[in-house]
């Protein structure tokens, strides 16, 4: 039987440090569970956890790890809770300054892309075209 390293988040909006996140463990040669919470959309969760399921199936990041990530769709969570002896750890993983400047709601609001890179509008000209800075 598999063991996996589970991952518990919204995913909204899938970004570089996220894929940071996931690829500590994978590098590590274990398998990896990204569970979706299923969250009510608002502002800060603007799809669905069925939406967020078939994104995450779209990314390269999970179709080139796809024998090693397992994808699921779990009720909200307002904590995760163990006792003594459980057999698994806690772990976390201290992110580069870059990875973790990045956020799905700077993604969602126009101000970065999903990597991390700022996101300038071209003022001068009127245009809505947008230009990305690194």
């Amino acid at each position: 039987m598999k063991k996996y390293a589970m991952f518990i988040g919204r995913w909204q909006t899938w970004h570089k440090g996220h894929e940071w996140l996931i690829r500590q463990q994978l590098d590590n040669g274990k398998n990896c569970w990204v569970a979706i919470r299923d969250v009510q959309q608002d502002e800060q969760n603007p799809k669905t956890a069925h939406q967020v399921l078939l994104d995450l199936s779209k990314e390269p990041f999970f179709i080139d790890n796809s024998d090693k990530i397992l994808l699921s769709i779990i009720p909200d969570i307002e904590s995760v809770n163990y006792g003594r002896g459980v057999g698994y750890e806690v772990i976390y993983h201290q992110p580069p300054t870059d990875i973790e400047a990045i956020s799905g709601t700077g993604i969602r609001k126009g101000y970065i892309d999903s990597n991390g890179d700022i996101i300038a509008y071209n003022i001068k000209n009127d245009s809505s075209e947008k230009e990305t800075h690194s």
